[in-house]
């Protein structure tokens, strides 16, 4: 019959949704969104984390928090203008949840947050308020869109911290293959919310707030410092997951790891741009061969010598033109390195590693390391050790292949 009973077949199950659909639209509608919120007093999030209300209060204070004080060191708003947004990020929290307790959500699961969004449009919420809503539990994978709007990042932002928080605070962690509580994409979500709205988020600190909200859950006895240090070191596992995926190579991920401990997502990402960038010049693949030709000449000496050749140079030992160059060029680029990387200029901080290149190449050119005056020996030795210094200001160079 051409398919006629398959497709009528179809439609008598399609329209029997449909019309569950439409009976749940219309009684959910008769009381607000926000008449729900009680009903998730009943819902257990988990046993030894609460409720989805406790979880609900959590994610209201850290969604403002992170939005107000986020928002203005990004630049993305006024600190007036924070605030605002910071009320409406708590009151999107506070209704994220409420339609889990909505007959239509009972009945098609996947349409949580959908929902919500139509519902509050419908109570008459604000736009943005409804948005963020819907878009919570984004982004739920590489593929899915990355939430963009203020409040829709607060509260996806806070939604995914507090699960990671909880789930490692009673040391519920992902073990090989095993992720029940999809642990490694909640991070994924907030290292993608982080980059692409250029967020400047202090991780460990949010980590530490979120904790705090957590008083009523969990045992006194908690470390706090174990979990922050645990969760901080699992975002920058994923992170460098996510980097290498994006076409970051491994050894500049490993080289900037080596050298920033910083839970500034958006510099770290920012220091590993502007390093394969420098190294992509001439100067930066010259100035790397350099750096691992006077790392591996002071390793062994310090080797065979069984001292460390980190010291001041004296610069009345400094006889040839060669050795005076780079030690004025290191004694300037060094600072100028040092300024740069704390204004966050790292594309400055390359510039001024890549003036390092013509001395040392001088140096290498026309010193003799190994003098036989043994004071001589050792003052050029630290001046070998400092370019080791001078450019892991940066970047750990003896991590990068090349």
């Amino acid at each position: 019959d051409g398919g006629k009973a398959i497709i009528a077949g179809n439609e008598r199950v399609l329209r029997a949704r449909l019309a569950d659909a439409k009976f749940f639209w219309d009684q959910d509608r008769k009381s607000p969104l926000d008449s729900r919120l009680p009903a998730l007093e009943k819902i257990v999030f988990h046993a030894k984390l609460g409720t989805v209300a406790e979880r609900v209060h959590r994610v209201e204070n850290l969604a403002s928090g992170i939005i107000s004080e986020a928002l203005a060191a990004s630049g993305h708003a006024t600190a007036p203008e924070a605030g605002a947004l910071a009320d409406k990020a708590r009151m999107a929290a506070r209704l994220a949840k409420a339609d889990l307790a909505s007959g239509m959500v009972a009945e098609f699961p996947e349409l949580q947050g959908l929902m919500g969004r139509y519902y509050a449009l419908a109570d008459g919420e604000p736009a943005d308020v409804a948005e963020a809503i819907a878009e919570h539990y984004s982004p739920l994978g590489p593929n899915d869109d990355c939430p963009t709007a203020p409040v829709s990042v607060a509260v996806a932002l806070a939604d995914k911290l507090d699960t990671l928080v909880g789930f490692f605070a009673i040391d519920e962690k992902p073990t090989g293959s095993k992720d029940p509580f999809a642990l490694r994409r909640a991070a994924l979500g907030i290292i993608r919310l982080i980059l692409q709205n250029n967020l400047r988020l202090n991780l460990q600190e949010a980590i530490f707030d979120s904790l705090k909200l957590y008083a009523n859950e969990l045992p006194e006895q908690i470390d706090s410092n174990r979990v922050a240090l645990e969760l901080v070191a699992f975002i920058a596992d994923r992170l460098k997951v996510h980097l290498k995926d994006d076409g970051i190579r491994h050894d500049h991920i490993d080289a900037v790891f080596g050298v920033a401990s910083d839970d500034d997502l958006v510099r770290l990402v920012a220091r590993m741009r502007a390093l394969g960038k420098f190294l992509a010049t001439d100067d930066g693949a010259n100035l790397l061969t350099a750096y691992k030709r006077a790392t591996n000449i002071v390793r062994a000496e310090e080797k065979k010598d069984q001292v460390s050749f980190e010291g001041e140079e004296k610069d009345s030992l400094l006889q040839d033109a060669e050795e005076q160059g780079l030690y004025i060029a290191l004694g300037e680029q060094s600072e100028t390195i040092d300024a740069r990387v704390r204004q966050e200029d790292f594309a400055g901080a390359m510039t001024a590693v890549a003036q390092l290149r013509g001395p040392v190449d001088e140096f290498f050119d026309k010193v003799t390391v190994n003098a036989d005056d043994a004071n001589l020996r050792v003052n050029r030795l630290r001046l070998l050790s400092r370019i080791r210094t001078a450019l892991g200001a940066v970047a750990d160079f003896s991590r990068l292949e090349g």
